[in-house]
């Protein structure tokens, strides 16, 4: 586990119910550090189809309920992203957390916000069924790909690239920042990381976890830092460290997140 105690850790674009989500080393890379606030950031979900998630994906919520339990000393933050729409009500009863449109915080004398960043692409504003359609052959392409799905990461950074959203979320979250006086602001959506400065507000992007190289941010006394996950050779189940047994009812326990956590450990002992 890293020694230092970020005040916020934030990861986006999870996509849990798709097959190229990487929900494992997400819960992984969370285990590994140890922060105030947890934000996710938007399309945590792939749709609204939970038949979908597989065992990973409800060990990662899982985990997120055991978060937000008091006793961790965690704020945990939903920011709802576009995939996730409709989802508020089940997400704050799941999970235990609050979904928010965006979210305001001060650290260092400095006003943040972080926004999924849908909101500045006008592509998916106006063509919100014909992506809910695409979202449906995408998610039905990745069952017939290969295992690393190369084709769909493929078809994913070609989309990006042919939108141009990494630009035009950038340049409307720059515009929506100033406008609410914030010096920093934190957008996903894109899949792809970007640290841009327009008259001392700062953007950044988080990027995603479908992909080969998944990123999130951490925000602390160092300044603003975008990481990319890496899988430790010794990152195996803690219970498998212990010498415990690992039985079928146990992880059933977990994905549920009805399990009681034995330890609790605040950020600032």
């Amino acid at each position: 586990m890293s020694s230092a105690v970020y005040d916020t850790l934030i990861l986006s674009d999870l996509h849990l119910g798709s097959d190229m989500s990487r929900a494992d080393e997400a819960r992984r890379m969370l285990r590994q550090h140890r922060f105030r606030r947890l934000i996710l950031l938007g399309d945590i979900f792939s749709d609204l189809n939970f038949g979908r998630l597989t065992k990973q994906h409800w060990k990662f919520l899982g985990y997120i309920r055991k978060l937000s339990n008091p006793k961790r000393q965690v704020e945990v933050v939903w920011v709802e992203g576009n995939h996730d729409h409709g989802l508020t009500d089940v997400m704050s009863h799941l999970v235990g957390i609050k979904v928010y449109q965006e979210y305001v915080w001060e650290y260092g004398g400095l006003r943040h916000l972080a926004i999924h960043g849908h909101q500045f692409d006008r592509f998916v504003i106006k063509n919100v069924r014909m992506n809910y359609l695409a979202t449906l052959l995408y998610l039905q392409l990745q069952k017939f790909d290969s295992k690393n799905k190369p084709v769909a990461r493929f078809l994913d950074r070609l989309n990006t690239r042919w939108l141009r959203m990494s630009a035009k979320v950038a340049s409307g979250a720059l515009i929506h920042a100033r406008a609410h006086g914030v010096q920093r602001i934190f957008c996903g959506h894109t899949h792809a990381t970007m640290q841009q400065e327009q008259d001392g507000i700062c953007y950044y992007n988080s990027g995603g976890w479908i992909d080969s190289r998944p990123t999130y941010i951490t925000i602390g006394e160092e300044g603003v830092r975008v990481h990319e996950y890496t899988k430790r050779t010794n990152d195996r189940d803690p219970r498998q460290e212990r010498g415990e047994a690992h039985s079928p009812s146990a992880d059933v326990a977990a994905e549920s997140g009805l399990s009681e956590d034995a330890e609790y450990q605040s950020v600032g002992s």
